[in-house]
């Protein structure tokens, strides 16, 4: 099958937390036969931060500078088995939205691959019904494909008119993400790795910041964009935005690794984001904050370490010696191992692709190249 897609970045990471989620699925849907083609604009300074310096094997990259490059790009999408459109490209979401579903045809799926459900929802149902925006599209696509959220977003989607819901869940890929060397010079007590979001800030000051303030003797590292103009503990230390690249030796450097959920995220459960299976395929100690679901990818107290509060992040740090975090640590990339990773979902989003499709008639798919 020929795969297109229109989303944020697939080559870089900067201020896109959605990179390695489309590095893993499209890798894995290449190794299993399928063409992928990712079609991303050129924005936010994205080109300039890309942690892919060349183009992926397994995806033939389009960088769009502009409208119109997007609708060339639109135009020869036509006839590939899939064309979806990804949430929160940043730029001509609406137009993408619709050119999109004009790509339907016999033998050609549309979909709508949100990875930002909370904030697609929310903007979603403040629209008027019956007015011109995303909300009327939704009935319109063949498959809602969603990178997180669960039962409560399906449900949600439903409301709105959708025919189908599918979770394509966050996942790991094991040649990216595995147990390396401790660096000490990237040595904590703590790594918290994510970019100064309006939605999370507050839980990254009361979970990560108010940690470090009960227990000064110990070493935190921050990681990620936004936080230079903003205060924080002395036993802090901030290294700012960390390549792709760099994820494994700064996760492995770490005595415990923790996850903290946007506001909305935890709020709608079901979504485990990315770092969180990768710091497990590390081998990381993994500390996250609780939200629902989490019980369906991680055992609690076995494969990952749950905690509602900075004082029951500081009991653990305290409490838990090496052999524990290290045993905790190997549980939990046995499990992503067995159950998490990119294959299994390529897997299983290759097999919702073949019943959607054999419930349609079929044509040739003319070369987009």
């Amino acid at each position: 099958m020929r795969l297109v897609l229109f989303g944020s970045s697939i080559v870089s990471a900067y201020w896109n937390g959605a990179a390695t989620y489309y590095r893993g699925i499209c890798k894995a849907m290449h190794a299993r036969g399928h063409e992928l083609v990712f079609v991303e604009p050129d924005l936010y300074d994205r080109q300039a931060h890309r942690d892919l310096l060349e183009d992926p094997p397994y995806a033939e990259v389009r960088v769009c500078r502009g409208w119109d490059n997007l609708a060339r790009e639109l135009e020869r999408a036509r006839g590939a088995q899939l064309v979806a459109k990804c949430s929160g490209v940043g730029g001509w979401d609406l137009e993408l939205a619709r050119g999109v579903l004009e790509a339907g045809a016999p033998g050609t799926l549309v979909a709508f691959w949100d990875v930002d459900a909370p904030t697609t929802l929310g903007e979603t149902f403040a629209e008027p019904p019956g007015g011109d925006g995303f909300r009327g599209l939704i009935p319109r696509y063949d498959l809602i494909l969603l990178y997180g959220g669960g039962p409560p977003v399906e449900e949600a989607y439903a409301r709105l008119g959708a025919r189908a819901t599918h979770p394509i869940y966050n996942a790991v890929d094991p040649d990216e993400y595995f147990p390396t060397r401790p660096d000490p010079a990237r040595a904590a007590d703590l790594l918290f790795m994510g970019n100064r979001l309006p939605d999370r800030e507050e839980r990254v000051r009361s979970l990560f910041f108010r940690a470090a303030e009960l227990a000064p003797e110990l070493r935190f590292i921050l990681g990620g964009e936004g936080w230079g103009g903003c205060p924080l503990p002395s036993n802090v230390r901030w290294i700012g935005h960390v390549p792709t690249a760099e994820h494994r030796s700064w996760n492995c450097s770490a005595r415990t690794v923790l996850n903290i959920n946007r506001e909305a995220m935890a709020s709608y459960g079901f979504s485990p984001p990315t770092r969180i299976f990768e710091a497990a395929g590390c081998g990381c100690c993994l500390i996250t904050d609780a939200w629902d679901g989490m019980e369906g990818f991680f055992e609690p107290g076995r494969e990952i370490l749950v905690a509602g509060s900075a004082e029951a992040i500081v009991g653990y740090l305290r409490s838990t010696p090496p052999a524990r975090a290290e045993a905790i640590g190997t549980a939990a990339r046995a499990r992503v191992l067995r159950d998490h990773t990119y294959d299994q979902r390529a897997a299983l989003l290759d097999a919702i692709l073949e019943e959607a499709l054999a419930r349609r008639p079929t044509i040739a798919a003319p070369s987009i190249g």
